[in-house]
């Protein structure tokens, strides 16, 4: 039974957007190179942006990107892996600006969402409430807010299997895979380690490290880059199939799915310190940025092992979700490696803000970033905005704001 405690209202300033103490403490040791006018800027280009995007949405769904050539928003419903990047983008923005419309919508679009804690037929339930619900908890002293997570969590739990020791990622496509588990499953750990931290249930954050530590055995190649799918037998736990969904080919690196393995081997050493996480992290992180397919402004192709051209898309997705995970990986590494993530981070933090990814003001159907890449294979969402691109730029501008406070 969840212990109860007591909810308190805790200011933006002190959360440190997820970075413990000793992450920002260790970032002391190299300086910053981006200035407050460049964060600042971009902030409240973003929030301009949004306040564009807010008139456009519908009532009852998110938005998920747009189309130029019409000039229409796409949006998607609550049960979309997408859904709660939305309202988080608009959580980010609020605690920067104290914007009361910002938060507003954003508890708007929330309530849209809560349904999904029952939801146990995704494993994106990190994605869809952490985002949105776990910022909103931060912010507020809704104690609602954290009884939907808990809920959530469970929800998202039920999707264990013990002998293969992983959270099942997908139900589709029953006549390729037994029990598929993604790369990007790791980003819903940090939902279950927070279940366990405020429930007092051990059983989550268990279940998580076990998912880690099993993906660490089976979802990576000798050069540390990552397979999308790894296709587990459910009844023995024997790997069946390794596969890509989204990426070029079987054996090559996806660029977003390097991304979220990164974020996820990062997020996983600051909720438990165990060194094997931060050893992964820190073999991605090299793989990415010494992949000689990585262009000089750090954004990279939508697939790593695909020869650069002209006609090949960028995803800028990537490069946000990979600039936001580099600025706490590089406080956790030491010496010349936490230099090194400092400089890549700032490096793609710039090209996102440049004419060349950042759209002007009042464009792009009010999202904030364009030329992100969701599913090429399938002739989907190439060379467009992408929620999630804009929630983890703005992420990565914020956590670089609270090194500059540091």
């Amino acid at each position: 039974m969840k212990q109860k405690k007591k909810m308190v209202k805790v200011r933006w300033s002190l959360i440190l957007l997820l970075m413990t103490a000793a992450t920002v403490n260790a970032q002391r040791s190299n300086k910053l190179e981006l200035t407050q006018d460049f964060v600042d800027n971009n902030l409240n280009n973003a929030i301009a942006q949004y306040h564009t995007l807010m008139e456009r949405v519908p009532a009852g769904v998110l938005p998920r990107t747009y189309l130029k050539a019409n000039d229409s928003l796409v949006t998607a419903k609550s049960n979309s892996w997408i859904s709660g990047f939305y309202p988080g983008t608009l959580l980010y923005l609020y605690a920067y600006s104290q914007q009361p419309d910002l938060l507003e919508e954003a508890k708007e679009r929330l309530k849209l969402l809560e349904k999904e804690k029952n939801n146990k037929g995704t494993h994106d339930l990190g994605f869809m409430l952490y985002c949105g619900f776990g910022n909103a908890l931060r912010l507020t002293d809704n104690a609602d807010y954290e009884e939907i997570l808990l809920t959530g969590a469970e929800s998202l739990a039920s999707r264990y299997n013990p002998t293969v020791k992983c959270i099942r990622s997908w139900d589709h496509n029953g006549d390729k895979w037994k029990f598929p588990v993604i790369i990007d499953n790791m980003m819903n750990l940090e939902f279950l380690n927070w279940a366990s931290r405020v429930s007092g249930n051990p059983k989550y954050a268990e279940i998580s490290k076990t998912h880690a530590n099993t993906t660490l055995k089976n979802h990576f190649r000798a050069d540390n880059s990552s397979y999308h799918v790894i296709d587990y037998d459910s009844e023995t736990g024997a790997v069946r199939n390794k596969h890509t969904h989204q990426g070029a080919d079987h054996e090559s690196a996806w660029a977003r799915g390097q991304a979220w393995g990164l974020y996820g081997y990062t997020l996983m050493y600051r909720d438990t310190k165990d060194k094997a996480y931060l050893n992964q992290a820190i073999k991605i992180a090299d793989f990415i940025l010494g992949n000689p397919n990585l262009p000089e402004d750090k954004v990279p192709y939508w697939d790593y092992s695909v020869a650069p051209g002209a006609d090949v898309p960028r995803d800028a997705s990537a490069a946000a979700i990979t600039a936001s995970a580099l600025l706490e990986l590089s406080g956790m590494a030491k010496g010349s490696k936490s230099t090194r993530y400092l400089r890549a981070a700032e490096q793609m933090l710039t090209s996102l803000s440049s004419p060349s990814y950042k759209a002007p003001i009042g464009t792009n159907g009010g999202f904030i970033l364009t030329h992100s890449t969701g599913n090429f294979p399938s002739k989907s969402e190439i060379d467009v905005p992408l929620s999630y691109a804009d929630y983890y730029y703005v992420e990565a501008l914020m956590r670089y704001r609270q090194l500059m406070a540091n």
